[in-house]
């Protein structure tokens, strides 16, 4: 684990500032990097979607307060020609119930007049217990996967 969280690896400009915000837990800072027009797509969840960085606000004001000890990780990035930024990120803290909570995926940012102006939005919580390859290949399809050949 790196000491800075990853945010090293991230490109100068709103999204590591956005990043380096979250962490500190400096919510007015953070909401700072958005766009006001901000559109956050969540093609696994469609209707998790929104616009406007008062849902940000609103979204991560609620993280702040029921996982206090919330830390992020970056763990890598790729930037395309457009200016793009992947981000292959994970998050992790205790609930004040007591609850561990994890989560990890992609995020992909648009950046727009040095705002956060579109994510696209594939954070998920880890699971431990769904299973393994054998039983995902089940879930999806309702036929039991065929055994791997030897070699």
């Amino acid at each position: 684990m790196q000491s800075d969280g990853g945010l090293g690896r991230l490109p100068e400009g709103p999204v590591r500032r956005m990043f380096a915000a979250a962490t500190q837990h400096d919510l007015d800072a953070m909401v700072l990097e958005f766009a006001e027009d901000y559109e956050n797509i969540t093609p696994v969840h469609p209707a998790r979607s929104f616009r406007g960085r008062d849902q940000v606000r609103s979204n991560w004001s609620s993280l702040f307060a029921g996982i206090p000890d919330l830390a992020l990780e970056v763990h890598d990035v790729a930037v395309d020609p457009e200016g793009k930024v992947w981000i292959e990120w994970s998050s992790a803290g205790t609930r004040r119930d007591g609850v561990r909570i994890e989560q990890a995926g992609v995020a992909i940012f648009t950046v727009r007049d040095d705002k956060l102006a579109v994510v696209r939005f594939y954070l998920e919580p880890v699971e431990y217990d769904s299973g393994d390859v054998n039983a995902a290949v089940r879930s999806v399809t309702a036929v039991q996967a065929p055994a791997p050949s030897a070699p």
